[in-house]
């Protein structure tokens, strides 16, 4: 296998890294009262919700040796 051996011109990325846009982007627009206040309610919402399922799943969490002990199956007791 032989390579090719071509010439490349690099100058191109020489001057890509001095160029400088003479185009400026628009401002950015000024976030409103609602978007602000939307954008709160949604992070509130979802930390309310963790919140809850954290509260709604610690039960099932939670390892009772007392229960255990004394549940039996009817399967158990002969019926």
């Amino acid at each position: 296998m032989f390579r090719r051996r071509e010439p490349v011109p690099f100058a191109f990325i020489a001057e890509a890294d001095r160029f400088r846009s003479n185009v400026t982007p628009p401002p950015r627009e000024k976030s409103s009262v609602g978007q602000i206040a939307g954008r709160w309610l949604l992070g509130v919402t979802i930390i309310a919700a963790l919140v809850g399922s954290l509260v709604v799943g610690m039960p099932a969490l939670t390892v009772d040796h007392s229960s255990t002990d004394t549940q039996q199956s009817q399967a158990s007791q002969g019926h």
